[in-house]
């Protein structure tokens, strides 16, 4: 009997990507030996390449006129899909020839936490962990960037990931608060030793800088290294991690780091990193409340970093 066939059309997004990715696991569930093709924007892509039971990863650039919604039908109507799921809320599905389709609706928006709405659109009976996974070739690229900068005089100590960037207005904490908390943990008895590494991606090198050059022989420099996937197996060989509200802030948590998102105009609440081992400090932490992310002190962040330094560091 041949494989079932699912079609999981995702974001172009690297955090809405990783907020979904409980879904893979899950059609595993329903499907058990699916062949899965995964379909997201071009960043993400990277992401689901070592994903159980994806097949292939068809990655799109956005183009007027919604053309890559058109290339995508036309990539994927000569299949007889099992299943076609689509976060998107697009009508694509409902253009496929598919024996069940699910579609996100904004029925489904109740003021849940995103990865809990994602389980209730695949009518999960537990919530959709996100997941990253990593294979030998993200890792190897890591290692050749990291490797040679901690035998270089970086120092063997322990990893705090920093991603000084979003893509978004208003999400990015100024840059030079970002040398500024870097110079105030390098006094800190409790940093130590400790290694501080700016993570992103090759436009990101300006916000990126002031927490370099304050972190001197200790940083070490992951700015425009890799790809996304590559950027993960990095943040997996940190200790901690602090970002802004970014894709590579739900890359952490789901990497399962001790993560910290900063957060400023913004649904922290909704947004806010997944899991056991995460936090979140906002310019205004009254729910529904927001600030200028321009707001959040030094001191505040600082604060923050301390606590989840003291609640999660292996030292």
């Amino acid at each position: 009997m041949p494989a079932p066939k699912v079609l999981f059309v995702t974001s172009n997004r690297i955090g809405d990507c990783v907020i979904s990715s409980g879904v893979i696991r899950e059609i595993g569930r329903q499907l058990p030996g699916a062949e899965i093709t995964v379909a997201c924007g071009r960043p993400p892509a990277p992401l689901f390449r070592a994903a159980p039971g994806v097949v292939e990863v068809i990655a799109w650039d956005k183009r007027p006129m919604a053309g890559h919604w058109f290339d995508l039908w036309g990539r994927a109507r000569g299949t007889r899909w099992d299943l076609v799921i689509d976060v998107r809320g697009s009508a694509l599905a409902w253009a496929l020839s598919a024996k069940r389709r699910v579609v996100y609706s904004r029925k489904l928006e109740t003021g849940r936490r995103k990865v809990e709405t994602a389980t209730a659109m695949m009518g999960a009976t537990e919530p959709l962990h996100p997941e990253i996974f990593l294979d030998d070739r993200a890792r190897a690229e890591a290692a050749a960037v990291i490797d040679p900068q901690l035998a270089g005089g970086a120092g063997p100590g322990p990893i705090l990931a920093l991603a000084p960037i979003a893509h978004q207005p208003g999400k990015s904490w100024p840059a030079d608060r970002w040398g500024q908390l870097v110079e105030r943990l390098k006094k800190e008895p409790g940093f130590e030793g400790w290694r501080f590494m700016p993570v992103g991606g090759p436009g990101d090198r300006p916000p990126a800088t002031p927490a370099l050059e304050a972190a001197g022989p200790r940083g070490i420099d992951f700015v425009g290294k890799g790809d996304i996937l590559a950027s993960a197996a990095a943040i997996d060989r940190a200790a901690l991690f602090v970002g802004n509200d970014s894709g590579l802030m739900h890359v952490s948590a789901a990497a399962g780091r001790p993560t910290l998102g900063l957060f400023g105009p913004t649904e922290w609440w909704l947004y806010g990193p997944w899991g056991p081992r995460t936090r979140t400090v906002a310019s205004n932490e009254t729910r529904g409340h927001f600030a200028p992310i321009e707001d959040l002190t030094v001191d505040h962040v600082f604060d923050a970093v301390m606590a989840l330094r003291d609640a999660y560091s292996p030292t």
